[in-house]
């Protein structure tokens, strides 16, 4: 069994040392995706929902999040992102509608930005639940996933198929 690198001889929590590590391109990718009603999605794409622009909002929200990960994350590094792109597209499922949210974060650095990515995804759809919880209590979040993430010495990892 493989030793967990967070904790400390003592069996406690601490954040793992990298100072070793080599600087280079790293990337990941992530997904989540919101399912509403018919109504939440046409609001939606009219712009007709009172808290405002969700989707450019929810765009926004999820860029803060991938840049403030190591607050929330307790054992998170720090990094500096070199960039977020967030992309929505909408599925029909019957009489639901599907927010689908693809999250893109690059670095270069000496780790990896999965949980920069995954987090990113996370907060836009929390954003959109949050934006439209008065017209659709009902939404349903996830699944949240990693697509792919590419560079450090664990290699290259590529979902190998949707979920």
């Amino acid at each position: 069994m493989s030793q967990f690198s967070h904790f400390n001889e003592q069996g406690r929590a601490k954040m793992v040392d990298i100072s070793d590590k080599s600087s280079t391109m790293r990337t990941a990718v992530a997904a989540s995706s919101v399912r509403m009603i018919k109504e939440v999605f046409h609001k939606i794409e009219q712009r007709e929902i009172g808290k405002g622009d969700v989707l450019s909002v929810a765009q926004v929200a999820g860029i803060m999040a991938a840049k403030q990960t190591s607050t929330i994350i307790p054992m998170c590094h720090p990094l500096a992102l070199k960039g977020v792109d967030i992309s929505f597209d909408w599925e029909e499922d019957g009489n639901a509608h599907i927010l689908n949210i693809q999250v893109q974060v690059k670095t270069k650095g000496s780790t990896g930005v999965e949980m920069e990515a995954l987090t990113s995804a996370s907060v836009c759809a929390l954003t959109v639940y949050d934006m439209c919880k008065a017209i659709d209590k009902g939404m349903i979040i996830g699944p949240t996933y990693l697509i792919e993430k590419t560079g450090g010495k664990n290699g290259d990892f590529h979902r190998a198929s949707d979920i």
